[in-house]
């Protein structure tokens, strides 16, 4: 402890090559919040702290625009996160001894655009105070312990582009404000896999231009639909292993998919032979559901010459015939 308070009180040295003043003393601060006698070996004040390890800087400026720590340091991720206050990117990733909450101080950090928590033991509730960080674009906390329902605030982020809160404990619905993200170019990935949640998808979401759509290994029910449509410019839709139940027959598929997973559902229905219009499907799991009638027949795939075998159609009633499995009764 002496040497700790000894190090803090040292006065400060002028960067090598003209670091941000109070960049370099956030960061110091930062150095010695995690406890570990000689923490993060590569910053040291007789270097610039644009070049220490996991540091970036604007190169003209010198302030500190990104922050990646995947050292594993025990401790919790410190206030003077706050002081770095030009941060445009921050990771914390495959720290297994990183515990507590997410502070109120990442969301003082006005300018973020990419925020990555993951691999972690970081618990409690997703803060809604992310929110405030208007110009995030990527929010990655998956492979944490995080619990409790998601914040429907986070539908209101106006550059959110990318969402991912897998492998979490999270329970409750998805918010309806998922179907109001702001229209912006850049259709929207979404991640709920392997989680507690639970309920109905909520009808709005229909309106969202999703890039992909992973909500598996959940206990969501009710129609799922509304993830398909001819207009979209989704490549990923993997909604299996919860309790969906529709009619599948009444699906549209948009050209762009290439990934589409419905397996272990309770999903009824004829498979449309629009499906064999996605020219660019390479995966395609529709086992252990309730559908019936002939497979579709006339794949044009342009990846899979070959077309699926019956791994993707088993399990369900014994009226789903056809290539590859049996020929349909008369």
């Amino acid at each position: 402890m002496l040497l700790l308070l000894f190090l803090l009180l040292l006065p400060s040295v002028p960067p090598a090559d003209g670091c941000d003043a109070n960049d370099r003393n956030a960061l110091w601060k930062f150095k010695y919040s995690f406890s570990n006698p000689n923490p993060f070996p590569s910053w040291e004040l007789v270097f610039d702290c644009c070049d220490w390890y996991g540091v970036e800087c604007n190169e003209t400026t010198k302030v500190v625009t990104g922050l990646t720590i995947t050292s594993d340091y025990p401790g919790s991720i410190p206030d003077v996160i706050a002081d770095l206050k030009h941060l445009e990117i921050l990771r914390f990733h495959k720290n297994p001894f990183l515990i507590g909450e997410i502070p109120p101080a990442i969301g003082k950090l006005s300018k973020l655009r990419f925020l990555d928590i993951s691999w972690t033991n970081i618990s409690g509730h997703i803060p809604a105070f992310l929110a405030n960080l208007k110009n995030l674009q990527f929010l990655e906390l998956p492979f944490n312990n995080l619990s409790g329902s998601i914040p429907p605030s986070l539908g209101t982020l106006p550059k959110l582009i990318a969402l991912d809160l897998s492998r979490n404990q999270l329970t409750g619905p998805i918010p309806e404000s998922f179907g109001h993200f702001p229209e912006k170019e850049t259709p929207i990935a979404l991640d709920l896999s392997h989680n507690k949640l639970s309920g109905e998808i909520p009808a709005s979401l229909a309106n969202i231009d999703f890039f992909r759509v992973d909500i598996s290994r959940n206990n969501f029910s009710g129609d799922a639909s509304m993830f398909f449509g001819t207009w979209k410019r989704t490549d990923m839709i993997v909604i299996s292993r919860n309790n969906f139940a529709f009619n599948f027959s009444l699906v549209s598929f948009m050209e762009s998919l290439v990934t589409l997973d419905i397996s272990h559902n309770k999903i009824y229905g004829s498979i449309p032979s629009q499906i064999t219009e996605a020219i660019l499907l390479q995966e395609l799991n529709v086992s252990y559901n309730r559908l019936c009638g002939e497979i579709p027949s006339g794949w044009k795939l342009k990846y899979r010459p070959e077309g699926f075998d019956n791994t993707s159609f088993l399990h369900n009633p014994s009226c789903l015939c056809g290539m590859p499995l049996g020929p349909c009764k008369p």
